[in-house]
């Protein structure tokens, strides 16, 4: 569905159920604002940070408002580290180009110099260390977990020269407290946010709050939205998917304001397909 003609047809300002919504559109709550001011205030001192939850739970939307948060202020040096999986020398790679620095493959004690010489010189100039933000941080090798912390401090640790913010799923959390290559970061862990599943009271009154804020407060009925946060299941991207579909379904049929028949016309067309599928499959 074209999106332009979908927000037409419903008077919405942004579809509130897909991911890059505005970041004015995106719900903060007192937990979330809380750990993103202190991640502000960690950036003067440098130090490691983690947000935890299962997947779909808003992991990547936090990353967003501290990067927005963060490059917002002057002086302030925030980058996004993607590529979690990547060897020691992809990581020495992706970095040193996030910061404008030379790297060779062949010497690579050189790139770990370089690094350092530059966040020593942005601290000295700003006061703030750089801030590095990785998302599927549950992904992270061992040898570069070993670099990172390495890179991270001098003086024997008593300076800390960045700032890192680590998301994960929670075998990150699995792991920053039994596996020995992420135990000298869980030591060293700042500030840890930990979000739970969400009770369908909460996808409610978060689904009732997306829509309202994209500028169509009666686009669904309270039997719809109660409907869709039970069969969600607690997750975020659920809720999120399960509100696209109705949403894209009620456009094809130029349905103007959706209720829970939406919903149960949905379940059965994607009953249907799985059960074409499973024909398929078995012939």
């Amino acid at each position: 569905m074209n999106q332009h003609k979908l927000k037409a047809l419903y008077g919405l300002k942004w579809n509130p159920f897909i991911p890059n919504i505005p970041l004015q559109a995106l719900q903060v709550t007192v937990e979330t604002k809380l750990f993103c001011d202190r991640i502000s205030d960690l950036a003067s001192q440098g130090g490691f940070a983690a947000i935890l939850a299962e997947p779909g739970q808003g992991k990547s939307c936090i990353l967003r408002l501290i990067y927005e948060q963060l490059g917002s202020q002057q002086n302030v040096a925030v980058k996004e580290l993607t590529r979690s999986q990547a060897s020691l020398n992809d990581f020495y790679r992706q970095v040193c180009e996030l910061f404008g620095v030379s790297f060779n493959t062949f010497n690579r004690f050189d790139g770990y110099q370089a690094l350092k010489n530059k966040w020593r010189q942005h601290i000295e100039n700003t006061q703030i260390s750089p801030v590095i933000l990785l998302d599927e941080a549950q992904a992270l090798q061992g040898p570069v977990l070993t670099e990172l912390k390495s890179l991270y401090s001098e003086r024997f640790d008593s300076r800390a020269l960045i700032t890192v913010v680590l998301a994960g799923d929670m075998r990150l959390a699995n792991l920053l407290e039994n596996h020995k290559d992420f135990q000298p970061i869980n030591s060293r862990l700042r500030h840890r946010l930990v979000l739970q599943n969400k009770t369908p009271s909460e996808l409610e009154s978060f689904l009732s709050e997306a829509i309202k804020l994209a500028g169509a407060p009666a686009l669904m009925t309270s039997e719809l939205i109660r409907n869709l946060a039970h069969h969600s299941l607690g997750n975020l991207r659920s809720l999120m998917i399960l509100a696209n579909e109705c949403l894209t379904e009620a456009a094809k049929k130029e349905i103007r304001f959706l209720d829970e028949s939406i919903y149960l016309d949905l379940t059965k067309t994607n009953t249907l397909r799985k059960q074409d599928r499973a024909k398929k499959t078995s012939i």
